[in-house]
């Protein structure tokens, strides 16, 4: 697997070398400081089905898009869509706006992605958590030269997440709970499953994981992204099997676990995806022991730069714990109750994923 390292910010990363409603201009900002080139630069974002709001890798992209706005005075907008039928429409909706790069969020969007870049091939696109050329029925083909997959191994920092849980495990049992069975959202899973397998074997401990069977690649679902009430079921029911700590896979469906946490008056503690739960979801920041975090705003923000500058590749870019792209948030709220020892392990834990002594295999991490 190649990868390249993703810089803490753009510039520093440039100086080293589907039928629903007609979308709508929602998201739409000016904001044109800089130069005349840069001005008239238009970066432009797809959400999936969960939208802006989903406190994880929705708003993360579109966060990188701002960043983008305030570093160099480009405007940047968005449209959501709704259902799977509004991927193909808002993507060419983008497309007939002339945007300087297309951001689309999410597996599910490789399809109307790939056709669009197909069919426009001055357009540019960057894709995130999805390689459209990596699919089974498009091996052998070149790669599409106008998109840039933006993908995640987060099952390294899961890995993480899983050992880290079954040590803070009060009552031997942890859960897990993924929005829509999809393999970004399975490689977080799969990575916390060995976590919580590796405390137990070095512990001699018998953690039990609820939610998901890795070997099996089958487990607890809600099939779809935006339903908190539906998150706030599954979660229920796991606390009831005596699940102390869950992590919710599900972007704004994972509101519901935090809810749910956060009604169990301390008894609980989520840990959070993608963007660090205890800013982006503050109202339930009590709750989080730590995020299985993804740079997706600083790589949609590198792609834009690189777009704007005319240094655009199709390289993709993988985030792993050796190059900061995926990590865990600090504990936060949970500093002080997390034991010396067990934050020491973690750390251990880390640097040997990165030095290659422990290699954590999914048959979801991202394929190039």
């Amino acid at each position: 697997m190649k990868t390249r390292v993703l810089a803490v910010s753009a510039l520093a990363a440039l100086t080293l070398a589907a039928c629903g409603e007609a979308p709508s201009d929602e998201g739409a900002t000016g904001g044109a400081t800089g130069g005349t080139a840069a001005a008239d630069f238009l970066g432009c974002m797809v959400t999936d089905q969960g939208g802006i709001d989903d406190r994880s890798f929705n708003a993360s992209a579109w966060e990188g898009l701002q960043a983008a706005e305030q570093d160099l005075g480009i405007q940047v907008k968005y449209v959501t869509s709704k259902s799977e039928s509004d991927y193909t429409p808002n993507v060419n909706s983008l497309v007939a706006e002339d945007c300087g790069i297309i951001v689309t969020v999410g597996f599910s969007l490789g399809d109307a992605t790939l056709t669009a870049a197909q069919a426009n091939a001055d357009e540019k696109f960057a894709i995130v958590d999805e390689n459209p050329d990596a699919d089974p029925d498009t091996d052998g083909v070149q790669p599409t030269e106008n998109i840039k997959p933006l993908l995640f191994n987060t099952a390294e920092a899961a890995y993480l997440a899983g050992y880290l849980s079954a040590g803070m495990s009060e009552s031997g049992t942890v859960g897990t709970f993924g929005g829509i069975k999809l393999p970004t959202v399975a490689v977080f899973m799969d990575g916390f499953a060995d976590g919580v397998a590796k405390y137990n074997e070095d512990k001699g401990a018998d953690v039990k994981l609820l939610g998901w069977d890795k070997a099996k690649q089958d487990g607890l679902f809600a099939g779809k992204f935006d339903s908190p009430t539906d998150g706030k079921n599954l979660a229920s029911n796991l606390i009831q099997q005596g699940a102390d700590i869950i992590m919710p896979v599900a972007g704004g469906t994972g509101l519901g676990a935090a809810q749910a946490a956060q009604e169990s008056g301390g008894k609980v503690a989520i840990v959070w995806v993608d963007t660090d739960g205890y800013e982006s979801a503050s109202q339930y920041k009590e709750v989080f022991l730590t995020t299985v975090e993804k740079g997706i705003a600083n790589a949609v923000e590198t792609a834009t730069v690189e777009t704007v500058n005319g240094q655009f590749t199709n390289t993709p870019f993988i985030g792993t714990l050796a190059n900061d792209g995926v990590g865990l948030a600090p504990y936060h709220d949970f500093e002080s109750k997390v034991p010396a020892e067990l934050s020491a392990e973690v750390e251990a834990l880390k640097e040997q994923i990165i030095d290659g002594t422990i290699v954590v295999e999914s048959a979801n991490s991202p394929q190039t």
